[in-house]
């Protein structure tokens, strides 16, 4: 069955909904850790509360009966009548797998399938109260609390409610009683009768009070959130007793008021004013689709080649005025460039926030015992670099998690802690950006990764034995290379290291590693911050230009020829006793190339290839260009 819904809302929709999806995989692993968190049980009871109300407007039925059930198992934590626990958050832990699947079928234009009628009975006995004590009594406020909360505030609007009982049948409200309610929050002067629970009108108004300038017939969002935080704050239901007689609001063993915050009004008021200020700053935004920002990017990159040339023929010209339009065309170039990069820039906690949900599960499924640390996450860097880093990285993530990080037993024979550590973090080097995910398991065995090179027919005995360490651990980056002696679900077969590396090397970036056998290893990712504009080394061969990634540059040497040898049949020169490949560019890159001046100087600028470095020659340096 196809969606059929207007466009404009669905997209508005899918946007709100995948954002508060990915907040949801953060909050519920952290309300695992955390489970005393009354703010976070809040969160998530509203996450899944507010995608139930985007839901139910579009009619996407299935998909609102699981958020229902989950938003009920919600209100009974946070009222104190159940405790999170590890069975508990298996289950709701797959039902946000299930939401996820609902959402991606709407998005690709289909209806939600319904969730798996166990998935649902097991999420109605976790909203039961724990103990058991009749269910009937307890469990129609677990599921009506809302409802019967709304109901409440509906006779307080009508004029006409004191005492009386409603007659209308069902739980619909009428118009007017609904313009009724809009009245009583916006304070527009149709205030009902001052029968009834004064107590709660007041705590009303006092949530209502800083949106009262608002447009008339319109509820900001902020005025909406006030009155949910007035209904669901202290997690107690309004008292229907229209006389307000003490005695008669019996308390309700689920409201444990000193977990949260109090019910009194005027603490409720004092919160409620700061509620104006993200409504104006939800005004100052506007969301612009990737594309357009593609295509600005596109044009800048464009204006900065035009630069560029412009900068070239100034000095021909020789012209003071022309030079200084230039100079001036080459900051405001400069500056709308970085004005224009920003906005494609994202924190790299949206990658970074799949990871706690990946290690918990692993770490379950392995029998381990696993603690992640996230570092650098407000980091930025280009928005297509974000998405295009995501799967890499969760590869990556799950092999340290599988075969760095021993089991407890084995960690605490080897004298370590049974809880393994894994680091994954975030830092900005110049216009690079380094991620590195970081382990204290067992590390890596270079002679045993030589051998298993030997064994799979990767190279013979004596190219294996000239490796040293650290291209030792590179092997694991060779395709069908793995030294997992059973394979698994989670890695083993030796397919995924060589297409993280080659994924990798698409961003032009580079990976190394390093290891300790006994102490962990490191894993180090460098990729450029943006795709769009790449800063260049300019250089000069056969009097024709050519452009080298500044990024890869390590360093830069004069060529000394007394330093050179063949080895293996490939020329290599000696750089701090080491022999780096060197490579003249002139015979790849120069059609009918002539041998060059000996006498003239030549350069070698030694650049990242991948986790090696070589040495391009060349014979003249220009200098640095975008």
């Amino acid at each position: 069955m196809s969606l059929d819904s207007d466009d404009e809302i669905l997209q508005d929709f899918l946007v709100e909904a995948g954002e508060i999806l990915e907040r949801l995989n953060e909050e519920l692993v952290e309300l695992e850790q955390s489970p005393d968190d009354i703010e976070l049980l809040n969160a998530v009871f509203r996450g899944f509360h507010t995608i139930k109300g985007g839901a139910s407007f579009l009619s996407l039925d299935g998909l609102v009966s699981v958020c229902h059930h989950a938003e009920d198992v919600f209100n009974v934590l946070r009222n104190g009548e159940r405790s999170v626990d590890t069975n508990l958050m298996d289950i709701v832990l797959q039902v946000l797998d299930i939401v996820n699947s609902m959402f991606a079928e709407v998005q690709g234009g289909a209806m939600p399938t319904p969730a798996d009628p166990a998935l649902l009975s097991a999420l109605e006995k976790l909203a039961t109260p724990a103990g058991g004590e009749s269910t009937e009594a307890v469990d129609a406020p677990a599921e009506d609390a809302v409802d019967a909360e709304f109901d409440t505030m509906l006779d307080a609007a009508r004029p006409d409610a004191a005492g009386e009982a409603v007659v209308s049948g069902g739980n619909d409200i009428t118009d007017d009683e609904f313009d009724a309610l809009l009245d009583q929050l916006h304070g527009s002067g149709n205030a009902p009768a001052q029968t009834g629970n004064t107590e709660n009108k007041d705590a009303v108004a006092a949530a209502a009070k800083p949106a009262a300038a608002g447009a008339p017939g319109e509820i900001t969002e902020a005025e909406f959130e006030a009155l949910l935080d007035q209904l669901h704050g202290s997690g107690q239901t309004p008292t229907t007793d229209s006389s307000g007689n003490s005695g008669a609001a019996k308390p309700k063993p689920q409201a444990p008021a000193p977990k949260e915050k109090p019910a009194a009004t005027k603490p409720a008021a004092a919160p409620a004013k700061p509620a104006a200020a993200p409504t104006n700053k939800a005004e100052a935004t506007v969301r612009v689709d990737t594309s357009r920002l593609d295509d600005i990017m596109n044009m800048v990159g464009e204006l900065v080649l035009t630069r560029n040339r412009l900068a070239t023929l100034k000095e021909s010209l020789g012209n003071e005025d022309v030079t200084k339009a230039v100079s001036n065309l080459d900051v405001v170039t400069a500056n709308l460039q970085n004005a224009v990069m920003k906005t494609r820039m994202q924190p790299i906690k949206k990658v970074f926030g799949r990871f706690p949900r990946v290690v918990r599960d692993l770490a379950r499924s392995l029998s381990k015992e696993i603690n992640l640390e996230l570092q650098g996450e407000e980091t930025d860097l280009d928005k297509n670099l974000v998405e295009a880093l995501a799967d890499p990285l969760v590869h990556l993530v799950r092999n340290a998690v599988d075969h760095g990080i021993e089991t407890p037993d084995e960690r605490e024979a080897a004298g370590k802690s049974r809880t393994g550590t894994v680091v994954l973090s975030a830092e900005q080097e110049g216009d690079h950006i380094l991620l590195s995910i970081d382990d204290d398991g067992k590390g890596m065995d270079p002679a045993v990764l030589r051998s298993k090179a030997v064994d799979k027919g990767l190279m013979d005995a004596e190219s294996a034995a000239r490796l040293d360490d650290r291209e030792a651990y590179n092997l694991i980056f060779a395709a069908g290379f793995s030294t997992k002696e059973e394979i698994s679900d989670v890695s083993g077969r030796g397919v995924g290291m060589d297409v993280v590396k080659t994924r990798i090397s698409q961003l032009n970036g580079s990976v190394e590693i390093d290891s300790e056998l006994g102490k962990g290893s490191k894993l180090m990712i460098r990729v450029p911050l943006t795709l769009a504009i790449m800063p260049t080394l300019m250089v000069k061969l056969g009097g024709q230009p050519f452009a080298l990634p500044l990024g890869s540059v390590s360093e830069i040497f004069d060529l000394d020829d007394s330093r050179t040898n063949v080895v293996d049949g490939q020329l290599v020169v000696m750089v701090r006793e080491r022999a780096l490949p060197l490579f003249h560019l002139r015979e790849w890159l120069v059609n009918g190339h002539s041998e060059p001046d000996l006498e003239m100087v030549r350069h070698v600028v030694v650049v990242h290839v991948g986790s090696q470095k070589v040495g391009f020659v060349v014979e003249q340096l220009v200098g640095q260009e975008e």
